[in-house]
């Protein structure tokens, strides 16, 4: 069987259709696998580093917001884009195609459309994107993270969730030992998403002597400000040093911090919420405040569930960072993980590769109750 998968840009994009893909492959041992991406996008260097050979379409990946002579050119890459899908659609002839939305997606599934090659598209924000409002009637099938956002796509739309990483990290004793946390300190996990967060980084250098007498840090910083958290780190008194914990990234690893954290202090991307939530993991989350507040709205239903709080971009600082530590850890965390775990649809990725597998061979699509079923199914404990 032959699947095409088409995303790029951020890791919000990226991330999920790679869940997927570990799902399929589990599945279908036989499966063929390609990635269409663009240029200036993450794909470029993770896609390859999973073994899954790439493709580059001509637009990139993620556009250009400032004017600039990218801002004509962008426009005439995404035409010239469509044509060059279609070719390698009809090189490759996929059984199937999945997308995660985002600026490659729309030659895509314009190409696939034209070829009469089935689609799947998922839409993780709860407010659509422009890409996916431009796209989503080209795709045969489209699945979406939150409810409301069913009422936003044409039919059919199913809820599914945001496709994540099966949690390996194992139970929170084995998750710390990995990282080598001890067991009688807290941890708090802070964490940006893909994209570096200046303001969450200089909240942490604010409050960190405060917050190292009280628990760990992990701080997930970018490779671009790795550097200043290393020396940052090297300030604090050497009894101290330990448990301020810098990385770039953490990858392979990112599994075991969320399951060792107490608390996670970061932004309201769909992949963020939907690992927090499968691990059971109270947050404060601190929505990005542009591309039209989408994820203000994505935070709405933990909000609302009582698993997290909602802090706004121009608040956060070393205070809310201080004050977040009262919930390291007492009662009022332990109802907050409670509620992560009510709405965490760890089978996301799970009912996604059914789904394709399903257009694949052109049989009956399951039902909105079948797909429930699987998604909140093997929810952390």
């Amino acid at each position: 069987m032959r699947i095409l998968i088409a995303a790029g840009g951020t890791g919000g994009h990226i991330y999920p259709a790679l869940a997927v893909v570990t799902q399929l492959q589990t599945q279908r041992p036989d499966l063929e696998l390609r990635w269409l991406g663009g240029h200036r996008g993450l794909e470029q260097d993770i896609v390859p580093a999973a073994g899954i050979p790439l493709e580059r379409l001509w637009l990139r990946s993620l556009r250009t917001v400032d004017a600039s002579l990218n801002t004509i050119l962008d426009p005439l890459r995404l035409a010239a884009s469509v044509p060059q899908a279609a070719w390698k659609l009809i090189r490759r002839r996929p059984d199937v195609i999945y997308t995660t939305g985002g600026y490659a997606a729309i030659p895509v599934l314009a190409a696939a459309a034209l070829l009469r090659i089935p689609s799947l598209l998922w839409e993780g924000n709860q407010i659509p994107g422009r890409s996916v409002r431009m796209s989503a009637r080209m795709a045969t099938l489209r699945t979406v993270s939150y409810s409301a956002t069913k009422e936003r796509l044409p039919a059919p739309t199913f809820v599914t969730g945001t496709p994540i990483r099966e949690l390996r990290g194992g139970d929170k004793a084995t998750a710390r030992a990995r990282l080598g946390l001890k067991d009688d300190v807290p941890a708090m996990l802070a964490f940006g998403g893909s994209q570096a967060v200046k303001r969450l980084s200089t909240a942490v250098r604010v409050a960190l002597p405060d917050l190292v007498e009280r628990c760990y840090v992990v701080h997930i910083t970018g490779s671009a400000a790795i550097d200043d958290a290393e020396a940052l780190r090297a300030s604090l008194s050497p009894e101290r040093q330990d448990r301020y914990r810098p990385y770039a990234f953490l990858h392979e690893d990112m599994d075991a911090a969320l399951v060792a954290a107490d608390l996670l202090v970061g932004r309201a991307g769909s992949s963020t919420l939907a690992e927090a939530a499968a691990a059971g993991l109270p947050m404060i989350v601190v929505p990005y405040p542009h591309a039209a507040a989408h994820q203000k709205a994505n935070a709405a239903e933990m909000v609302e569930a009582g698993a997290a709080r909602l802090v706004a971009d121009e608040d956060l600082d070393g205070d809310t960072l201080r004050e977040a530590c009262d919930l390291l850890p007492d009662e009022r965390s332990a109802r907050m993980s409670e509620a992560a775990l009510s709405v965490a649809r760890p089978g996301a990725a799970a009912a996604s590769a059914q789904l394709l597998l399903t257009l694949a061979a052109h049989e009956p699509l399951p039902t909105q109750d079948e797909l429930d079923q699987l998604t909140r199914s093997s929810a952390a404990s």
